[in-house]
């Protein structure tokens, strides 16, 4: 097997040849697993601390929040994965440590992982969760298709792919936990600010994923015709363009603490996004457009404020 990329400061683990059960786990992707599973921790959270009566909270509830959990993981298990299977050609190029471009699992056993996901994780939502959260999560697998599988191949659009991340990792999820967590102690559902804003920042921010998840994947896509803005414009100016936007998204936080007085804890709305946004810039300024491991880099840092987020999140 060959070096780590996350030895090497990647977002990924490159490492080849290390058993069935390693290869498993690299086919789930684990960077978009643990978004989901903050983005969850974080939305609970979130509902109980906007509780003020404790005893709201019942410990019956933990098995129904596990098994929200484990819906919203195999639905990111099917998606990633129906990815990886229309992708081993170009993966060979840009990813050759993923599992089925690799040789690591077979095609027949990643449909299996595949098809077993999405009927597992449609089963759990049907049973457990209303109509609402049902449609939704549905509507969330069903757009991952289309991004991934012919003849719609959405992700060689770069807009749509775009929105289609934004949706599903911006608002899908967010609303999703909150909304069902609400459900599940009887609540009525309510847009609480807090919500609201981090539906608004993750869209924005998942869009940033978007664009410079293909930084790394150059040379792949211009090979086989994928157009992303990284094979249109190039490293330097995507990198420019995504932190801006970051940057943005950033000021659009701590105004909101201030144009909306009283809404938001100013310590965390304040404080935590100027740290967040002093990170951001560094990263910026640390990338070498020219360097392979450099971009690797740039893209993992993101990831990493994108889970900084979450950790804010609950006390906003």
């Amino acid at each position: 097997g060959g070096r780590s990329d996350a030895s090497l400061g990647g977002v990924e683990d490159t490492s080849t040849g290390k058993g069935l059960l390693r290869s498993v786990y690299k086919f789930t992707r684990p960077h978009t697993i643990r978004g989901t599973v903050l983005a969850s921790f974080a939305g609970v959270a979130r509902v109980l601390l906007e509780l003020r009566s404790p005893d709201a909270i019942n410990l019956e509830l933990i098995p129904r929040a596990a098994l929200g959990l484990l819906t919203l993981l195999l639905g990111n298990v099917y998606i990633v994965g129906i990815n990886q299977i229309f992708d081993k050609d170009i993966d060979k190029v840009n990813k050759p440590f993923l599992p089925i471009a690799a040789g690591e699992i077979s095609k027949r056993l990643a449909w299996v992982l595949v098809l077993g996901s999405a009927l597992a994780g449609l089963g759990l939502c049907f049973a457990k969760f209303g109509t609402l959260i049902f449609s939704l999560y549905s509507f969330g697998l069903f757009i991952g298709t289309i991004y991934s599988i012919p003849p719609f191949f959405l992700k060689r659009n770069a807009i749509a792919a775009g929105a289609i991340i934004a949706t599903v990792r911006g608002f899908l999820l967010n609303f999703g936990v909150y909304y069902a967590t609400r459900e599940a102690l009887g609540l009525d559902f309510l847009w609480s600010p807090a919500v609201s804003f981090v539906a608004r920042f993750m869209t924005l921010f998942a869009l940033v994923i978007a664009v410079t998840k293909d930084l790394p994947d150059i040379k792949g896509d211009k090979e086989y015709g994928v157009k992303t803005f990284a094979t249109r414009l190039g490293p330097k100016k995507v990198a420019t363009g995504a932190s801006a936007l970051l940057g943005l998204n950033y000021v659009h936080a701590i105004a909101s603490a201030f144009l909306f007085q009283g809404a938001f804890n100013m310590w965390t709305m304040v404080g935590g996004h100027a740290v967040l946004a002093l990170m951001m810039l560094r990263n910026y300024m640390l990338l070498k457009p020219d360097s392979q491991s450099s971009i690797k880099k740039f893209y993992a840092r993101i990831w990493n404020l994108f889970y900084l987020e979450y950790a804010l999140y609950p006390f906003l």
